[in-house]
């Protein structure tokens, strides 16, 4: 039960901050917008304000925004989405996957508000007692600024030294106030995870809520970063294919609703990132295909015949089909051999 509600209300977010991207930039075009609607299957609510009916769904797994003349084109009515020029158009298709990447960074930036931003630098945050740190005498302010005599910048590449450690003896130079002094110490291994680790804590501080979304923002950059060069690395045949399907992502969402808030805060905001560059393959069906349907009509000074676009769309279906089978066959081999 707790699965299926976090599921939905993680992948009703996404959906829904995803239409709110079309419905609102079709506004600012003035593009007439008929009904936005949450959801699919049988109306449960609706309302209608001005010009638009606003609707809720039985099915809360999606949502739709339609758009006067974007099926049927209207040639007299100057609102119609078809009669608005090639710019605007891209506009409204582009802005549905960008509100994904907006709401990735709002995530972000709620939880790093709630729980702080890890500092960047080596810098000791708490001691852990009876520790190998504790031992030698380190202290919470101390800075590392070295080990076995190479620079370490960031607490990544500190953390990364230790561990490769191998449990030897390791020779830290550490700045405290105005003083430098050199200690030694012998990392220990997690008891679960085996990692060698020395006993100390990241500083973590805290910012007002803007200062939390600039760092959301730079979160979600990085995120979107490595996302791609997963993917990138996976077409080339560099990285072994993990891709997850619904079946999949269903289990990840109730194991991070089962293990905290922030956890399902952050997943819905990767998983807000991926639905993104998702959105942004030019595959027929997708934001993408249409950004490439527009981008050749805008070369071209005039669109593909209907005919074209709907085998390049079929194409697409039968892709989007082939993906989905082959990831849910993924995801269930893998639960099965879990």
């Amino acid at each position: 039960m707790v699965t299926a509600l976090a599921f939905v209300l993680v992948f009703g977010l996404l959906t829904t901050f995803h239409e709110v991207g079309h419905f609102t930039v079709a506004k600012l075009m003035g593009i007439r917008v008929e009904e936005f609607g949450i959801g699919f299957g049988t109306q449960i609510f609706s309302h209608k304000r001005g010009e638009t009916l606003y609707s809720l769904r039985l099915l809360p797994l999606g949502g739709f925004v339609k758009m006067s003349g974007e099926d049927t084109p209207a040639p007299s009515d100057a609102r119609s989405y078809n009669n608005k020029s090639v710019l605007t158009r891209i506009a409204v298709i582009a802005a549905g996957p960008f509100m994904n990447l907006v709401l990735a960074v709002i995530l972000f930036g709620l939880i790093f508000f709630i729980s702080g931003v890890p500092e960047q630098a080596p810098l000791v945050g708490g001691i852990i007692a009876d520790s190998p740190a504790q031992g030698a005498g380190l202290q919470i302010g101390d800075e590392v600024l070295s080990i076995n005599g190479q620079e370490v910048e960031t607490w990544e590449q500190m953390a990364l030294s230790i561990q490769e450690g191998a449990g030897e003896r390791i020779r830290l130079t550490v700045a405290r106030q105005d003083e430098t002094f050199i200690v030694e110490l012998r990392p220990e291994p997690d008891p679960e995870t085996g990692i060698n680790l020395i006993g100390v804590e990241r500083v973590i501080r805290r910012y007002r809520p803007l200062t939390s979304v600039y760092y959301g923002f730079l979160q979600t950059v990085e995120a979107a970063i490595f996302i791609i060069t997963m993917l990138a690395g996976m077409i080339t045949g560099r990285i072994a294919p993990e891709l997850s399907g619904p079946v999949g992502i269903i289990q990840t969402v109730g194991e991070a609703a089962r293990t905290g808030f922030l956890d399902v805060l952050f997943l819905a905001a990767i998983l807000s990132i991926n639905i993104a560059l998702f959105n942004f393959f030019p595959i027929p069906m997708l934001d993408g295909g249409q950004l490439l349907f527009l981008t050749v009509e805008g070369i071209r000074g005039k669109p593909l015949r209907p005919e074209q676009e709907g085998f390049f769309r079929f194409i697409g279906i039968l892709l989007l089909l082939l993906l989905l089978v082959a990831v849910t066959y993924s995801d269930i081999t893998r639960l099965l051999l879990s």
